[in-house]
């Protein structure tokens, strides 16, 4: 016989509870769900009958990480096998793996097929011939441990959730978990490795995924209706549209049909004599409605009592004269009928107490850069920071010294699934769908104010999580974020169309007219370069036009998209327009690439991986995508230019932001008359630059993002030393903690060399002289690559630079300065740069 806590609730538990006794094990705990409205669960409730130790934890984990006090008191009991029949909460791994014998689980599907939520449910859906459970070891995945027992029974043609539960799942599967038991008790349970071949999942059923398409088979119909059980109910439109808003019962009581399920009125507000003089204003105007009632009560039915239609309006009217900070809508009396709470609801409102829901944010504090930083880190999906599936959890770490900032979600399949559901619901049912674009415009500038009161805290955060120097973080990432959602939101009701005139108009005068329209879920994934500035440049135009979004940050740069998420909230954004999920590209950008529900997919990072994105949206569903991929901009200095900003110039270049940038010249051409005193003034210059934690105001040169790319950057500059280029200097990671690289400068760089082809992304210059007065040949070289994001040149003969302009390859063409992008100019590039165009009214 063995030691055994049992972990879980329902009455599923309870009877699993009971037969374990009965074979005589002791059970050494149980582990269950707090009472709910004073009831306790029936699996706590008998074990308390039962003397046996009972334990009611909210939750075994905070942060994803288990919590102490509870992982402690469940080690107390000293179990040697966890049993968890039924079980709705996360449980820690270090839970799941501490007795002796490990611990297993009651699952309502033939494992692999359905994992996940609602296994029933898919099990009729889905048709199949066969259903039953598995009793399978828990490990740290979603419903993939490895197999301990299974049990099949054929599925009926009229069976529905209720039936099959109640005839096979919980009869047998009470047995089965017993059984299973005993096979671990007597030394011969198996562990069967789940395949992946066969293995489903689908979601927690939504509203959407429960509607009814009746272009399909009979048979199928019925399988989709009866697997739709109760909850949440399959359903179809009816004359185009099904909208239930408000409920009223037989009292004549309306109420938000969403506040249907709520356990209960909120509590009474106690008013302060001003909001009691108030009342009793408002008590006066009741009586002069209704003239029919003696004395206004606090139970008095407004419309019990005789008032109209008419008087709702005349209500609130009255109350706009007495009190211009509380803004009734008519349907707010009709859902407020009594006295007592029609004035509890307007205070409320002159409060600014509305049944908004608060928004949650369970925040990581830092006191640095003289200031308290508040940084969210779960995932944001529809309108709530959560934690993603399974608890999953990463570090997120600080450039400048190595060290982790904080834990953040790590987003799996599921949470895709969910964030493009929540963002699709929000398209095609929700209030920003029905929004007119002036008020989708006054959003974004809200969004752009809050951005900008938080521009400091927002610029440290970037800062610390992606070494930016704070200064520049501040202009730049936090700066130029700011303008593009104040620009996008002055074109969101100058989105227009055009009349075109057709040859078929006579004789009836037809005409021909154009709409734009938003395309739906857009689906965005950004690189870790300018974290903020990239989410910005995608998201304003997509939410201008009105589509909804669901933004993947870069995994080494999550932290300011996060914070970016609560301020959207805050100012005002409907649930599931905004969704954030941070995580790894393999999962996240690929489920996103391949979704059916994503309508159009923005992607800025690497080639290589853009051409994969490509092929999996043309695959899925032939999603539009936008690529702004590699770069290796060519800058050609000539030598009539103006040295001094020749120099200046050409330092930003290619050392902006530490190289990170996506435009940075990846290889300069300097006329050979000037070529030495060229690198002679630049080498100068780079040796001034000050390396240094990046929140320090006097820093030039910050650390590299990350490790790997710190590593890369080594590796790179070894191979121009290897090919025979002249390392003047830099080329070293520098000797202090954090990812700090040495500015470094390539000459006698050759076409044919490796950092001549290569796009190093960091603050590597590359110098190759041409002969005095062969334009066509630079050019010829300049654009011999496969990249054309950007380019630039310096001279200071106009015609020669429109000359060099109109033949160089690129998406932009910077003349006599560089770096110089701004949100009204259109931004993309050529060749394996990518196409489609950020910023401008272009990208809306």
């Amino acid at each position: 016989m063995m030691r055994i806590a049992v972990i879980g609730q329902s009455v599923f538990g309870l009877e699993v509870y009971k037969e374990l006794r009965k074979e005589g094990h002791t059970i050494v705990g149980v582990f269950t769900i707090p009472d709910k409205d004073g009831k306790a669960d029936p699996l706590g409730a008998e074990a308390e009958k039962d003397g046996v130790n009972v334990f009611k934890f909210p939750r075994w984990r905070l942060k994803g990480k288990g919590i102490p006090e509870v992982v402690q008191v469940y080690k107390a009991t000293g179990a040697e096998l966890n049993v968890m029949p039924f079980c709705s909460q996360f449980i820690p791994m270090e839970v799941i793996d501490h007795p002796a014998h490990g611990s297993i689980i009651y699952h309502p599907s033939l494992l692999p097929r359905h994992r996940g939520a609602s296994a029933i449910n898919w099990t009729l859906i889905h048709g199949d011939k066969k259903g039953g459970f598995t009793v399978f070891w828990a490990d740290d995945g979603l419903d993939t441990g490895p197999i301990l027992l299974q049990r099949e029974c054929d599925v009926e043609p009229d069976d529905t959730v209720n039936t099959i539960y109640k005839r096979f799942l919980f009869p047998e599967g009470v047995k089965g978990t017993v059984d299973a038991v005993r096979l671990i008790a007597a030394g011969n349970a198996p562990k069967i490795v789940q395949p992946e071949e066969g293995a489903t999942y689908e979601g927690i059923q939504k509203k959407d995924n429960a509607k009814i398409d009746w272009n399909q088979s009979a048979q199928v119909l019925h399988n989709w209706i009866r697997g739709n059980d109760k909850v949440p109910g399959a359903w179809a439109e009816v004359d185009g549209q099904l909208l239930v808003k408000n409920l009223q019962f037989e009292d004549g009581k309306m109420i938000a049909a969403a506040r249907y399920f709520s356990s209960g009125s909120c509590a009474s507000v106690e008013l302060t004599e001003e909001e009691k003089a108030f009342a009793e204003q408002m008590r006066g105007v009741w009586k002069s409605i209704l003239t029919n009632v003696d004395a206004i009560e606090d139970s008095t039915d407004f419309f019990k009592s005789g008032a109209a239609s008419m008087d709702v309006v005349r209500l609130v009217e009255e109350v706009k004269l007495r009190a211009s900070g509380c803004q009734l809508q008519n349907e707010d009396v009709y859902m407020n009928t009594t006295f007592q709470d029609f004035i509890q609801m307007c205070v409320r409102k002159l409060r600014g107490e509305d049944d908004e829901e608060e928004l949650v944010v369970d925040y990581v504090e830092k006191n640095i850069n003289n200031m308290t930083i508040r940084m969210p880190h779960q995932l944001f999906i529809n309108g709530e920071f959560v934690d993603a599936e399974g608890g999953k959890t990463y570090k997120t770490i600080n450039p400048t010294d190595g060290t982790a900032i904080c834990d953040v979600s790590l987003a799996q399949a599921s949470d895709v699934d969910r964030a493009v559901a929540a963002a699709k619901e929000a398209f095609e049912e929700g209030e920003w769908g029905k929004i007119n674009p002036r008020d989708r415009g006054r959003l974004l500038y809200k969004l752009a104010d809050l951005m900008e009161e938080h521009q400091e805290e927002l610029a440290t955060i970037e800062s610390m999580d992606s070494g930016a120097v704070y200064t520049l973080a501040l202009k730049t990432h936090v700066g130029m974020s700011i303008q593009t959602f104040r620009y996008f939101a002055g074109w969101c009701d100058k989105i227009q169309g055009c009349t075109i005139p057709i040859n078929q108009a006579r004789p009836n005068r037809n005409l021909t007219f154009t709409k734009k329209e938003p395309i739906g879920v857009c689906a965005i994934v950004i690189p870790w370069n300018y974290p903020l500035m990239m989410l910005a440049w995608k998201t304003a135009a997509c939410l201008a036009a009105g589509n909804t979004v669901v933004l993947k940050p870069a995994q080494v740069t999550p932290l300011t998209a996060m914070k970016f998420a609560e301020l959207a909230a805050r100012a005002g954004f409907p649930k599931g327009v905004i969704n954030i999920l941070p995580g790894s590209g393999a999962l996240v950008g690929q489920r996103l690439s391949d979704h059916p529900d994503v309508r159009k997919l923005g992607f800025t990072g690497s080639t290589e991986i853009g051409k994969h994105i490509m092929k999996s949206c043309a695959v899925s569903n032939v999603k539009k995508v936008s690529l702004e991929l590699g770069g290796k901009s060519p800058l050609i200095i000539f030598s009539d230019c103006d040295m001094d900003k020749a120099v200046r110039m050409g330092l930003s270049a290619v050392f902006f932001n530490k190289g990170e940038n996506c435009i940075a010249a990846g290889r300069l051409f300097v006329e050979e008359n000037i070529h030495d005193q060229y690198v002679k003034r630049v080498v100068e210059e780079v040796k001034k630059m000050k390396i240094g934690d990046p929140l320090d105001r006097s820093t030039d040169h910050g650390p590299q993002n990350h490790k790997a790319h710190l590593d890369k950057l080594v590796e790179y500059c070894q191979t121009g030393v290897r090919e025979g280029a002249t390392l003047v200097c830099g080329g070293k990671q520098v000797s202090r903690p954090g990812f700090f690289f040495e500015p470094t400068i390539f000459t006698d760089v050759q076409d044919h060399m490796f950092i001549a082809i290569e796009e190093s992304f960091g603050p590597v210059m590359i110098l190759s002289k041409f002969k005095s007065g062969d334009v066509d040949e630079v050019l010829r070289r300049a654009n011999a690559t496969e990249y054309g994001l950007a380019s630039g040149v310096f001279t200071r003969d106009i015609s020669k630079a429109l000359y060099v302009s109109e033949k160089l390859n690129a998406g932009t063409v910077f003349v006599n300065t560089y770096n110089k992008t701004d949100v009204a100019a259109p931004f993309g590039g050529f060749k394996q740069s990518g196409f489609g165009k950020d910023l401008a009214l272009g990208s809306v």
